[in-house]
């Protein structure tokens, strides 16, 4: 019996759906994903959780910032410190969309994830060797695993997806 739809000939459907489905793939990877979905490696959660950690400690740091702004500490100015606390906050929403991101398989937070564990690493240092070498280590060992993680090629393979264009209207 040969069907009048290829679609519902799986040997004849090149793009591997069941027929019934337009955009279900029946195509599956050895470790049981489907085809169209690679599965995310661990290298991936590892980055992320550091990313959105140091986002975290970022809105902490915010939060005792603009508490000491409040409360009346000294500054030399005042628009000034409220211009770093907006740094802050707006640094710690972009790690948080980083990190976010990074977990969905897209390629622009790569980019962003070693730009902010390069910073890291530029802070971390000096503290080091500055006198406080376990909050020094605290920023220098997360974000060295972050940079050898984010070169991995399973990391790299999953995180290759391009955003889609925008919708029209």
């Amino acid at each position: 019996m040969n069907p009048e739809n290829p679609s519902e000939n799986p040997a004849e459907n090149p793009r591997g759906n069941d027929g019934g489905h337009p955009g279900e793939n029946s195509l599956r990877n050895p470790d049981g994903a489907a085809a169209g979905n690679p599965v995310r490696p661990k290298g991936i959660i590892v980055i992320a959780v550091v990313v959105a950690l140091e986002a975290a400690a970022l809105l902490v740091a915010a939060g005792w910032y603009g508490t000491q702004l409040l409360t009346g500490a000294p500054v030399l100015s005042f628009w000034g410190a409220v211009f770093t606390l907006c740094l802050l906050l707006a640094f710690s929403a972009w790690l948080f969309a980083v990190a976010r991101f990074l977990l969905r398989g897209f390629r622009w937070p790569r980019a962003g994830a070693l730009v902010a564990q390069l910073f890291v690493l530029t802070i971390g240092f000096p503290t080091l060797t500055g006198g406080y070498p376990v909050a020094g280590l605290a920023m220098l060992i997360p974000a060295v695993t972050a940079i050898v993680l984010l070169f991995d090629k399973r990391v790299i393979a999953f995180a290759s997806r391009a955003a889609g264009a925008p919708p029209a209207l």
